[in-house]
């Protein structure tokens, strides 16, 4: 089984668990999960005690606790740390948590998508781009932004394996297309 596909099984649990809890909601379960991946992050010694077979699971359970009591973190979400400890995953947190995002996101109905455009759109194209999106796709919308320099004009919107193209340069090569096939 590819790493990928151990991290959408670990996502999908952790979506199974907090989208049937009461306490804690999935945005809830996202944020405290990925302060602790920051912590991980922030010290490589964190990193190689909790990756390294040669520190036994008790002793990764008693770091990863004292860290949980310090973000105050749920039992949700410690408690998911330690299976992830016991099955020697937590280095894949990044991965599950990336994935754990995607499944959320569709159960709740929302569509990610990554919009460019030649320079930063002010709130109001933003809003008019994301209605757009949503009449397209019929669902609800969760836009990244980038700046592309090489676009002339217009956005270009990509949702999964679909590219809504208003850039200037797309209608160029649409246009361009257009006449020389009618010759």
């Amino acid at each position: 089984m590819t790493l990928s596909a151990v991290a959408t099984r670990y996502a999908k649990a952790l979506a199974d668990v907090t989208t049937a809890a009461a306490g804690l909601r999935p945005e809830g379960a996202l944020t405290q999960l990925r302060a602790f991946e920051a912590a991980l992050a922030a010290s490589r010694e964190l990193q190689n005690a909790l990756t390294t077979p040669a520190v036994s699971a008790s002793r990764k359970r008693a770091v990863v606790a004292r860290i949980a009591a310090l973000l105050d973190l749920s039992p949700i979400a410690r408690n998911f740390l330690f299976v992830l400890i016991d099955h020697r995953r937590i280095a894949l947190l990044g991965a599950i948590l990336h994935s754990f995002e995607l499944i959320v996101d569709e159960r709740l109905g929302f569509a990610r998508a990554e919009v460019s455009s030649p320079r930063e759109l002010t709130e109001t194209q933003r809003g008019a781009i994301n209605a757009q999106l949503e009449r397209l796709t019929g669902k609800r919308i969760r836009m990244r932004f980038a700046v592309d320099p090489a676009l002339i004009g217009g956005v270009v919107a990509r949702i999964g394996s679909t590219v809504y193209d208003g850039s200037v340069r797309g209608h160029l090569q649409t246009l361009g297309q257009r006449l020389s096939t009618e010759r």
